[in-house]
């Protein structure tokens, strides 16, 4: 069975997280409830999940709003066409022009077929993206949550995340991956949702702005 959130069910779903944890509930009551941080299901939103590899949002935005004022509408067709000059000047490094030029190769070739991904189980869809060159699983998590609104992730390559957490849950600096995953397994088969709440916890803390 494939778990998805959407307007309708969002906030429902926060509010149960929120009677079985009262770390969660506090960030609602202190913050209101997230919001539905959603991307269409698209290569351009593959392209800015790359952009957004371990750098800061406002680097991976630069870079995207750079690569839109020259192509608009981000396309595998365009991509191809881009030289890896006209790339590094949109702030592409030389890493993620290989991992760009991977995924429109795939998309294009139709070795990945994105629309059909949206009724794929999750591991059925990261089975696919894994074998692409740069889309590892926190790219592919992020895409699951964002793109395809799926319920349960829980994307501890994501440094934001794991700081909320360890702040709301009251964790050591040292504390193991495995501890992590443990505390997380209590909000299934709803991750993706507690850790939308602890999202929002850190961007409000920190004032960061997400944009869609």
């Amino acid at each position: 069975m494939i778990r998805r959130f959407d307007a309708d069910n969002f906030k429902r779903l926060c509010d149960g997280l929120a009677k079985r944890d009262a770390d969660l509930k506090r960030i609602i009551q202190d913050h209101g409830h997230p919001n539905m941080w959603v991307r269409p299901n698209s290569f351009q939103t593959l392209i800015l999940t790359i952009l957004e590899q371990q750098v800061s949002l406002a680097a991976a935005y630069a870079a995207f709003n750079r690569l839109k004022d020259r192509i608009g509408v981000v396309t595998p067709e365009k991509i191809a066409k881009l030289t890896d000059t006209e790339l590094k000047e949109c702030y592409f490094t030389r890493q993620k022009i290989v991992y760009a030029r991977e995924l429109t190769e795939a998309v294009r070739s139709k070795r990945i077929k994105l629309r059909a991904l949206h009724h794929q189980p999750d591991e059925s869809v990261r089975e696919q993206l894994i074998q692409l060159k740069g889309i590892g699983n926190w790219t592919i998590d992020v895409y699951l949550m964002h793109a395809l609104r799926r319920t349960d992730l829980f994307p501890l390559g994501d440094i934001a995340l794991v700081n909320s957490l360890k702040r709301n849950k009251r964790l050591p600096d040292d504390v193991s991956k495995e501890t992590m995953l443990q505390l997380a397994d209590a909000w299934r088969p709803n991750r993706t949702i507690a850790a939308m709440i602890l999202w929002h916890e850190y961007m409000n803390r920190k004032k960061v702005k997400v944009k869609d």
